[in-house]
């Protein structure tokens, strides 16, 4: 981990909010608007002190590399601009091992007051009661969402409970290589249409470009859930699977067919896309005409390629998919400074100059109207063909399924396994989708 110190800011915010009930309101106009006591202690008073002007300092806690350190730090800066007497204590490390950490500062009962999260571990930390249930502060106005699609703040609702605020939006996204096409004379993908007819065109790619038309993405768990939403499934119902063998099996013999018929590419280059990170994904080493990525990820992709790139959504009804939390911030429910931590939370995600400062940093800005400002000042042409993308699939977007239950990172790796067990054919899809089924069901616990 890498701690860090706050820069001084320079831009003076306005917060919007809507207006909070009374004893909020209180609260937060004692803690946050009186002077600051230079002789007071720095943390661990109670929130209700009958000190107005206690500091506070809270705990935050995020993933990323420097950049994003160097982003979030500013605009937790704007915030102690705006409130002198509330500080942070901001610690921050790369993806790999931060889970590990969170766990281990939460089993010891020393979560941060704000920590980011994602839709892997949601459930898990809501199910123990770590996160705050934050509906209150949204219902009176201290946490506001109005700005936000609602499909994306109800994607951080946990058995009733709004576990996590979405700083980010994000959708699936079908990204293909328009060079390769244009040179060949060949049409792009397109949004809506079918998984029979994306598998002939990507068929006829391989045939004419002599590139495989398409990545196979039967291990891919992204695919796979926008496939069964499409087939009236989902990826879980309740404290379940939300599919069955048979779906399964059906998902895999769909890419047998596809890499029978030569659409794919063989499955030592399968292998290597299932397992590259998104600098090397196939539609950009040119082993394949598609990559299946998130929408975000462009301008990654288009640091390691010359050629153009477009994208689209998956094959099928767009409806299928949702605006997805590209991640979340979680209040921890045994924060002694709660209340201001939900207020630091809104002022993240709602103010204006913040919005400004973290860009598209952590997804698409979940507020509209900030979305829109920072969309318009965005220089890079691929972050905007992205924007582009997630603004034009946002009005065919259907509700958003539940976040993943515990488990979720067990489901989607026992995928790559049992899809390339087909991908070599070492197993019938039957026999692999069984497997598949017998150990999903005990990694979330299905009995």
């Amino acid at each position: 981990m890498h701690p860090a110190t706050s820069p001084p800011a320079d831009a003076s915010t306005t917060r919007d909010h809507r207006t909070p009930s009374p004893t909020r309101r209180r609260l937060l106009a004692a803690v946050l608007t009186l002077p600051l006591l230079l002789g007071a202690a720095a943390c661990g008073d109670d929130e209700a002190s009958t000190d107005p002007n206690a500091p506070v300092e809270l705990s935050v806690f995020w993933w990323g590399a420097e950049g994003r350190a160097a982003l979030t730090e500013q605009a937790l800066a704007l915030y102690t601009k705006k409130n002198p007497n509330v500080t942070f204590k901001k610690t921050w490390q790369a993806n790999q091992g931060y889970f590990d950490k969170l766990a281990t500062l939460t089993a010891g009962g020393d979560a941060p007051d704000i920590f980011q999260i994602d839709d892997n571990y949601l459930t898990e930390y809501a199910s123990r009661n770590v996160t705050l249930d934050l509906t209150s502060y949204k219902d009176d106005g201290t946490l506001d969402v109005s700005k936000f699609p609602e499909s994306l703040w109800q994607y951080g609702v946990v058995d009733g409970k709004l576990a996590g605020v979405a700083f980010g939006e994000n959708t699936q996204g079908l990204v293909y290589n328009k060079s390769l096409l244009d040179k060949h004379g060949l049409p792009a993908p397109t949004t809506g249409m079918s998984w029979e007819d994306f598998i002939a065109w990507a068929e006829n790619v391989s045939k004419t470009a002599k590139v495989p038309g398409t990545q196979d993405p039967s291990a891919d768990y992204k695919a796979f859930w926008v496939w069964l939403r499409q087939q009236g499934k989902d990826l879980y119902k309740g404290t379940e699977l939300g599919f069955a063998e048979q779906d399964v099996a059906a998902w895999f013999t769909l890419w047998k067919g596809a890499r029978d018929r030569g659409a794919t590419p063989t499955p030592d280059v399968i292998h290597e896309g299932n397992v590259t990170d998104i600098s090397k994904q196939l539609v950009v080493t040119g082993k394949a005409g598609t990559s299946w990525v998130w929408v975000n990820q462009m301008p990654e992709l288009k640091k390691n390629t010359d050629d153009e790139l477009g994208v689209i959504a998956y094959p099928g009804d767009p409806s299928a998919q949702w605006a997805r939390a590209s991640m979340y911030f979680s209040v921890f429910r045994n924060s002694p400074h709660k209340d201001v931590a939900v207020d630091v939370v809104n002022f993240l995600a709602n103010d204006p100059e913040v919005g400004k400062v973290l860009g598209t940093d952590r997804g698409l800005p979940s507020n509209l109207d900030i979305r829109k400002s920072v969309s318009e000042s965005v220089t890079d042409p691929n972050m905007k063909q992205s924007i582009a993308v997630e603004n034009e699939l946002g009005g065919k977007f259907g509700p958003s399924p539940q976040v993943p239950l515990k488990g979720h990172s067990k489901v989607r790796s026992e995928l790559i396994k049992a899809a390339e067990e087909v991908q070599y054919g070492r197993q019938t899809p039957a026999a692999a989708a069984a497997a598949f089924i017998a150990v999903c069901k005990t990694a979330i616990g299905q009995v």
